[in-house]
């Protein structure tokens, strides 16, 4: 949509170059030589228009920034589906531009089989077998540990025989920084060994998801917002212990940790985040169902986070437009504006993201895992290779 950028006297035209992220990459190498802040962009119609270059950046491409800081700053992620041909696609990609070094679980004659079949250069990532790793039984006395005498010594090591679980371990054990996962199982299968040897972070009580979605507006710039929970926590309740009866961890505590969670990594990417948790009554407009949950969760995230900008329970009209905002809840500094939605349920959720990407042109990246002491991302079974290589970004620049 955009033929030339001039920063300063200096033009860069996204027709010289092959990808996006090649060309974002020359901006950012011009801009940071001259010093600008922004550039002015002019547009097939010939209009002209300033932009702060952090939006033009993402207008374009929004990896390309998650490019340049991986390679200031390397990080090994763990594929766990060494001799899939979509992982290898991507890691050979994420090789020859030098932004990841990659570890492939998997036979290595499997391995670069698959590559060669495929005629992708993985020679400079590392093949590990379970099979014949030779740390493997350091690794099997560790997870006996971390289990607590939930497992045995021979359950374990039938368990890390699994790359699924050994992926995880190499994470735990600092031979890797992320792994990302799931391309031929399911997201139960990515979470469950995170949560038995990588565990939550402190302070967390679950682990969540969110997406990140985006869309170019052109002249009215980039909109780009976050959803949480889409594909994890099916719906809330409290934690309660059987013996006493007392409630440990509120339904409202939980959805209230999705929503810190999910600001935290909207502001990886760019998102000043504005928290709306949703609902379909607005500041008590309705009643029963999860309108006290969202409202409950609220008033916890706002305790959880002081300085975090968050509202609820808002209807989804009343959270994104300010007419609406005016009518049915005048003075909230998110009702409007919101960016970063809340979600009381998993339908809502992953229906409300598919409704976003499918029908309004937006872009969907996840889901991205939270909560957790490591960056552990979980893939779609009908990703392609593009999609790995975008998650591979998005897990690496988590760490």
């Amino acid at each position: 949509q955009y033929d030339i950028l001039f920063t300063n006297q200096m033009a860069v035209s996204p027709l010289k170059y092959s990808t996006k992220t090649q060309f974002c990459l020359e901006l950012f190498a011009v801009c940071a030589r001259i010093k600008k802040k922004g550039v002015l962009v002019s547009n097939r119609h010939g209009s002209k228009f300033w932009k702060a270059f952090s939006e033009v950046i993402t207008m374009a491409d929004m990896f390309a920034p998650l490019v340049a800081q991986l390679k200031a700053n390397p990080k090994t992620i763990v594929f766990t589906e060494g001799n899939d041909p979509r992982i290898l696609e991507a890691a050979s990609k994420l090789l020859a531009e030098g932004v990841l070094k990659v570890v492939m679980v998997g036979n290595e004659a499997e391995c670069k089989a698959a590559a060669a079949a495929g005629n992708f250069d993985i020679s400079a990532a590392e093949i590990i077998d379970p099979e014949n790793y030779a740390g493997f039984d350091e690794m099997v006395s560790t997870m006996v540990e971390l289990r607590k005498g939930k497992q045995s010594a021979e359950e374990c090591t039938a368990l890390l025989k699994k790359s699924n679980y050994f992926g995880t371990m190499l994470v735990k054990m600092g031979k890797a920084d992320c792994l990302l996962g799931g391309a031929t199982y399911s997201t139960a299968d990515t979470i469950r060994p995170a949560l038995q040897l990588v565990k939550t972070k402190k302070g967390a009580h679950l682990v969540s998801s969110c997406f990140i979605l985006d869309r170019d507006c052109g002249e009215e710039g980039l909109k780009r917002i976050a959803m949480g929970d889409c594909a994890v926590n099916i719906d809330y309740t409290d934690t309660v212990d059987k013996a006493t009866g007392e409630v440990k961890i509120s339904a409202a505590s939980k959805l209230a940790e999705v929503a810190v969670e999910t600001a935290r990594t909207a502001k990886l990417f760019g998102i000043d985040p504005k928290v709306a948790v949703l609902s379909f009554s607005t500041k008590g407009s309705g009643k029963g169902g999860t309108v006290a949950l969202s409202h409950d969760a609220t008033i916890k995230a706002q305790a959880m986070d002081p300085e975090l900008a968050v509202d609820g329970e808002l209807q989804f009209d009343a959270a994104v437009a300010p007419e609406v905002a005016q009518v049915k809840c005048k003075g909230s500094k998110v009702a409007g504006q919101a960016n970063t939605f809340i979600f009381p349920c998993i339908e809502a959720g992953n229906i409300g993201y598919k409704i976003a990407q499918r029908l309004g042109g937006y872009a969907a990246y996840g889901p991205i895992l939270q909560g957790l002491n490591a960056p552990i991302n979980d893939l779609s079974r009908g990703c392609n290779a593009d999609e790995v290589y975008k998650m591979s970004l998005i897990t690496a620049c988590q760490s």
